[in-house]
């Protein structure tokens, strides 16, 4: 785990010597300042030497000020070296989790992963610069300070050298029982953001249920274990406070009784106790430094391990080291004897076999849970077979890459995703290289140009959150719009008209046929009204493709598809 964070450290090399070389010079002023001072009293008071006294102490102020300036790099490069790493890493998160596909999603709730991708990389950054520079800063100073004392007086450094460890291995227990409630605290913190998101999100099903009380009541009570958990935190907090500044007050108490009692045995003079007492002065700083890396280490160590567990997370659907480019020239579908399922409990598709040919639009149909859009979501790979294949134009799908698969497929979903943008940057997504003319064209097609027209800003019209500011058919047809501007040599609907009146509906239906020109279409409905004039019609249920053909066929049947189309017509 190390040795991957330092692979984030390499670009910005330059930021880290600087902030460690500031580092270093902190440690040598706080260690130059008692050393100067004992020269000064052993060397130039007694001799009179004022002048080069007060030189000597404008050179100290002087070293101050370098020291300070120091601090502010370190502040300033180190917190941009830091930025610099996390959004290194948040890219490369970010993109590795656009690399897993559909069934990890499945997996894991939204607000999770936001706490991945800010949460646990904010703990990262705090350890890529903070923890080098607490470290650097007690380790130089500690034991440069000790290193001093032993020559000026062995014994006395001998009972400093005790108390620094003894003290630093109380107060880092105190710490780590600190961090542990810390830690507490951010996972409650990660259910009440993943509740807050959860309820955020159902609002409006809230309102239209009156269901606010329970709501509010699922809420006070994360909200009340994140308290609770708080309060313990700040408890521990309080403890860790308690002893740390007892520690720091105790520790120049001891110093100078040992010192007074040398002294009284004539084994140490005034002025070197005095510059012991300047040395354990120094040793606040770093002793609190060492304490807050112990934590700063733990947490980071954590957030790192979390990172590193999601990275290793590989794709379910792996494209071939040797994956070509897909190269569509008739559209043809060939499904051969598939088998999914989304766990080992029941099989979803079950020796499902079909043939879609080059420029067919086909209607996939029947009753809900029986695996239309499980198999119209396998062609474009979002989930593999477990047994069997899926070719166009021959070629198997698992043997092209995805993206190159993916462009030559245009989906309209069953639920339609819109984002908090412009209606035009929501079309052109389609085709994010599209001009705007492109984008006025293909909303005329999709009937949506004089809805949006008769907005206050048209296309620059900003939508909401998901797209609350529009209707269920306004979605649909932006959605459209978007799949138009692709321009796709296969094409899949899925419920694509589901949420928008017979009227539109029925012009929106010409545009298809229109688009459907020359190019293999999946169309999966409901309403079999609206699929009667599919080349062909595919009943599938139970996982089981149980009828196949016409509009005119199937109803000459007298079978599953025919009972299913005049009980909607009775309806």
């Amino acid at each position: 785990m190390i040795r991957t964070l330092l692979k984030y450290f390499k670009p910005h090399m330059k930021l880290f010597a600087i902030d460690m070389f500031c580092a270093m010079m902190v440690s040598a002023v706080d260690l130059a300042f008692p050393m100067l001072s004992r020269h000064a009293m052993y060397e130039l008071l007694p001799d009179r030497m004022y002048s080069l006294f007060f030189r000597l102490m404008l050179l100290i102020a002087v070293f101050y000020l370098l020291r300070a300036a120091c601090y502010y790099l370190m502040v300033y490069v180190g917190h941009t070296f830091g930025i610099h790493v996390e959004t290194d890493i948040r890219r490369d998160l970010f993109r590795h989790i656009q690399s897993l596909d559909f069934d990890f999603f499945d997996d894991n709730r939204t607000g999770q992963l936001m706490s991945r991708l800010t949460g646990d990389l904010f703990e990262i950054t705090e350890l890529s610069h903070h923890g080098p520079e607490d470290l650097v800063i007690s380790v130089l100073t500690i034991t440069g300070a000790l290193i001093f004392m032993f020559v000026i007086e062995w014994k006395l450094a001998l009972v400093v050298s005790v108390l620094i460890p003894v003290f630093i291995i109380i107060i880092m227990r105190e710490r780590q029982n600190m961090a542990a409630s810390s830690r507490a605290v951010k996972s409650k913190l990660a259910l009440i953001s993943t509740d807050i998101e959860s309820c955020i999100s159902g609002m409006r099903t809230s309102k239209a249920f009156a269901n606010e009380e329970i709501d509010l009541d699922r809420f006070d009570a994360s909200n009340s274990n994140y308290r609770q958990a708080k309060r313990g935190y700040y408890g521990a907090m309080g403890r860790f406070m308690a002893m740390q500044e007892f520690f720091m007050g105790l520790m120049p108490v001891i110093v100078i009784a040992f010192g007074g009692w040398l002294i009284m045995r004539g084994e140490l003079n005034y002025i070197d106790l005095v510059t012991f007492t300047l040395f354990v002065t120094t040793f606040v700083t770093p002793v609190r430094k060492m304490t807050q890396f112990s934590e700063i280490f733990v947490t980071g160590l954590a957030g790192l391990e979390r990172f590193c567990a999601l990275m290793a997370l590989e794709p379910t659907v792996k494209e071939l080291p040797d994956a070509g480019s897909l190269q569509v020239s008739e559209g043809r579908i060939d499904i051969d004897h598939v088998f999914f399922s989304y766990s080992e409990r029941r099989e979803v598709l079950e020796d499902v076999s079909l043939r879609i040919n080059g420029g067919e639009t086909i209607a996939v149909v029947g009753q809900s849970g029986g695996g239309k859009t499980t198999l119209c979501q396998l062609i474009p790979r979002f989930y593999d077979v477990n047994a069997g294949s899926i070719s166009i134009d021959g070629t198997d799908i698992r043997s092209v890459t995805k993206e190159s698969l993916r462009q030559n497929i245009g989906i309209v979903q069953q639920e339609v995703f819109i984002f908090a943008d412009t209606i035009l940057e929501n079309i052109r997504y389609g085709r994010p290289d599209a001009s705007f003319d492109e984008v006025v064209e293909a909303a005329r097609r999709a009937e949506i140009y004089d809805d949006i027209m008769d907005m206050p800003d048209g296309f620059s019209t900003f939508v909401g959150e998901r797209g609350t500011k529009l209707s269920g058919g306004q979605k649909q047809r932006i959605s459209i719009a978007r799949i138009l501007l692709k321009d796709p040599k296969i094409l899949i609907l899925d419920e694509a008209t589901s949420s928008l009146d017979t009227v539109t509906e029925a012009r929106i239906q010409r545009s298809f046929d229109e688009l459907s020109k020359g190019r293999t279409s999946i169309v999966i409905a409901h309403r079999l009204a609206t699929v009667r004039n599919a080349d062909r019609i595919v009943l599938i249920e139970d996982g089981h493709i149980l009828e196949e053909g016409t509009h005119e066929e199937l109803l000459a049947l007298g079978r599953s598809y025919a009972k299913l189309y005049h009980t909607q017509m009775l309806a």
